[in-house]
């Protein structure tokens, strides 16, 4: 990203995993062609428009994606991007590519990682979620045993360091709730099930003995 970090599609995501603040949900605070602005930067409808068109191709037909699902997550980046800034924590590139592959599902990966617009997507959420566990005093490494909880707590520090932070949503997208921007259908939950922990599969039980 610039130093501006003025949000584009192509480098802007998730952290599903992310966080968010204060303000938000009044069009007053957006500008003509504005989805969201974030502090001093923006997110256009028209990236908003292609990020989401080049999610839907990955995904496919399996489910449908909606435009409020995408901007929560461009949104949920910049504020955590934002909060590393002004804690000085740097996410280098080698942190991150590991990452990019754990903060979507395995099976979308490539997928995403083949166009530049959703590839740029993914990089986002991935320093998102490793600036989150190096705020929580984590190595940065999503290969720590301690990453999933680091993860969850440096959100929690986000969304508070964030309070400073103004966001403002177009009210076609959802409203901002002081934490998290609310919309409707069209979840990217899938972008963020690969940092969960795997459930441990119950023991087969033996078949019961038959009677008489």
């Amino acid at each position: 990203m610039s130093t501006s970090r003025r949000l584009r599609a192509t480098q802007v995501v998730g952290a599903g995993l992310a966080s968010v603040l204060l303000l938000g949900g009044c069009a007053a605070g957006t500008h003509p062609g504005a989805a969201a602005t974030i502090g001093d930067n923006e997110i256009s409808v028209s990236d908003l428009d292609k990020s989401t068109a080049a999610i839907q191709s990955a995904v496919g037909g399996q489910q449908q994606i909606a435009p409020a699902a995408v901007l929560k997550i461009l949104v949920n980046n910049e504020v955590a991007a934002q909060v590393l800034d002004q804690r000085s924590i740097k996410v280098s590139d080698a942190e991150i590519e590991p990452a990019m592959k754990v903060v979507v599902d395995q099976s979308l990966y490539p997928k995403f990682a083949a166009n530049p617009v959703t590839a740029d997507f993914l990089r986002a959420a991935a320093r998102a979620v490793v600036g989150q566990i190096k705020l929580a005093g984590g190595t940065g490494s999503v290969t720590d045993p301690n990453a999933q909880q680091q993860s969850t707590e440096g959100a929690k520090l986000v969304e508070e360091a964030s309070k400073n932070i103004t966001v403002d949503i177009a009210p076609r997208y959802g409203t901002w709730d002081g934490t998290q921007l609310k919309e409707g259908s069209g979840s990217l939950s899938k972008l963020s099930e690969q940092s969960k922990p795997t459930p441990t599969a119950p023991a087969e039980q033996p078949p019961a003995e038959p009677q008489g």
